[in-house]
């Protein structure tokens, strides 16, 4: 559960009851030591933990214009992050606020630059009945028009279908109304959708006047604003028709910084602590917050560059680290979702779609492949078990417990000058300097004397974007059914002395099954 930093190498020891009286001798200074033990702690993963934020303009891209037959690749590549589970979508990001559905009598506001059409619905429909969805849907707040709100939310009742909602979202970062431009005059002046002015407690009117014409249950405050995110606990007691609390956190941003900025979007700065740690712990404060009410609390929109775009890093294959990385630490502060948004064009999209001659096609991102790995480390269920490490740096260690009892640990070494270390579960795991070393992993009473299984997240390097494996298998340049393929090479790792040996190269991850 805890994270540590460390570099030369790391060693995952699984333990309950182990005593330090174990058989296998001491390690030396020079072998790092990881200790997987103790009972389970924290909430449980809960179902949907890891769902998807999409734009409403990814939705024809992702699964095509046919409500009878949507694309079989995008549902599948959803369902692998969802194993046995009902996924959770959010719909909407910056596209909300731009976005209408027609109503008789209402003109269309000026800032309006995508219709939701009965075709678009019927689709969403398709996509949610498919997969068992849960969506989260946003209605538009920037128009100022309740009229419009109330067409979107009956169209989404309607034509999607109440089964499939888990909340209306009003608005999307509503503290960038006052600053960004909503639409632009012929005369070349920008408008904003509200006064410079507008505040949280200007918001906080606005949602209360929306919410009221609006079937629920609601979702908000929609922001990660810093400024804004201290007023979620007034937010939470003036609207009580809120079910689902949704905040925005991303570590990075290409916008207004200078590239000097330690929160400019780098592969050091991504893998850095602030990004990870430092992320979640920015929203620790309002998780009790949200379970003293009941109200689960999702980052229902979250990647690695808040704007901008940063080619080489947003899609490379440091993202995927990152995004293993990071989901975690929301689960040790005890969120109990994340979206990870996407959309066509976007630098950190997950997948792209193409179709032709009756077949989808995909290509799938780096990212996409840490957070399959942490689908499979993080099952429904499973809880955080605390671990401890010691002679090493530059991995980070994660372990979980889940309902059936198997005990499953990652380690992650973001090492930058490329050493690599080693890795255990049990007793000891040996580690070295650069140039490749082996790892001693012993087991206690807890993991059994019987083969672990070690499954490598590996690129060439932290900046490709092609060429992530993740068990030695991949997606290739395309893929037309959303299933890893090519020779699996997931290990099976069989104890000598309790202990399993194996290496940890640098900037890569594995996931280790005990038995």
């Amino acid at each position: 559960m805890r994270r540590h930093r460390l570099a030369f190498a790391a060693t995952l020891v699984a333990l309950a009851g182990f005593t330090g009286s174990s058989s296998a001798a001491a390690p030396p200074r020079d072998i790092a030591v990881v200790t997987v033990g103790g009972q389970a702690s924290g909430p449980p993963i809960q179902p949907g933990f890891l769902g998807l934020s999409l734009e409403n303009t990814a939705i024809i891209p992702y699964a095509g214009d046919d409500p009878r037959r949507p694309d079989p690749v995008f549902l599948q590549l959803v369902r692998n992050l969802n194993p046995v589970q009902s996924p959770q979508l959010r719909i909407g990001g910056d596209s909300t606020d731009w976005a209408w559905y027609p109503v008789p009598g209402l003109s269309k506001p000026r800032g309006i630059r995508v219709t939701l059409t009965p075709r678009w619905l019927a689709v969403t429909h398709a996509v949610a009945a498919h997969l068992g969805a849960r969506l989260i849907m946003g209605i538009d707040l920037e128009a100022d028009s309740l009229a419009l709100a109330d067409g979107e939310a009956t169209a989404f009742e309607r034509r999607i279908g109440t089964p499939y909602m888990e909340a209306l979202e009003l608005g999307n970062e509503p503290n960038l109304y006052g600053s960004f431009t909503w639409y632009v005059l012929p005369s070349g002046a920008h408008v904003k959708g509200r006064p410079p002015g507008y505040d949280f407690s200007s918001f906080l009117d606005d949602f209360s006047s929306f919410a009221k014409g609006l079937p629920g249950p609601l979702a908000g405050p929609t922001t990660g604003a810093p400024t804004w995110l201290p007023e979620t606990g007034q937010f939470l007691a003036a609207e009580p028709r809120v079910g689902v609390v949704t905040l925005h956190r991303y570590p990075v941003q290409t916008c207004f910084v200078p590239p000097s900025s330690p929160v400019y979007p780098t592969a050091a700065n991504l893998l850095a602590p602030a990004a990870t740690t430092g992320l979640a712990n920015s929203i620790a404060p309002y998780v009790p917050l949200a379970h003293a009410r009941h109200l689960p609390l999702r980052i229902d929109e979250m990647n690695t560059d808040s704007c901008g775009a940063a080619p080489g890093v947003a899609n490379a294959y440091v993202s995927a680290l990152w995004a293993l990385d990071a989901l975690f630490e929301m689960a040790r502060v005890g969120v109990d979702g994340v979206n990870i948004h996407t959309y066509p064009g976007a630098t950190y999209q997950l997948f792209a779609f193409t179709h032709g001659r009756r077949k989808w096609r995909a290509s799938v991102m780096p990212e996409y492949y840490g957070l399959e790995m942490f689908a499979q480390a993080a099952p429904p269920g499973s809880r955080l078990v605390a671990t401890t490490i010691t002679n090493a740096e530059g991995i980070t260690v994660w372990a979980t417990r889940g309902r059936e009892g198997q005990t499953r640990v990652v380690l992650i070494n973001e090492s930058l000058d490329r050493r690599t270390a080693a890795v255990g579960t049990g007793v000891a795991v040996g580690t070295g300097v650069a140039g490749g070393t082996s790892a001693a992993v012993g087991t206690s009473a807890a993991g059994g004397d019987g083969p672990a299984t070690l499954e490598r997240l590996r690129a060439p390097r932290l900046s490709s974007t092609s060429g992530v494996t993740l068990g030695g298998q991949g997606f290739g340049a395309e893929t037309t059914t959303g299933r890893l393929a090519g020779r699996s090479r997931v290990a099976e790792l069989k104890p000598s002395g309790r202990r399993y040996e194996f290496t940890l190269p640098a900037e890569s991850a594995a996931l280790i099954t005990l038995p």
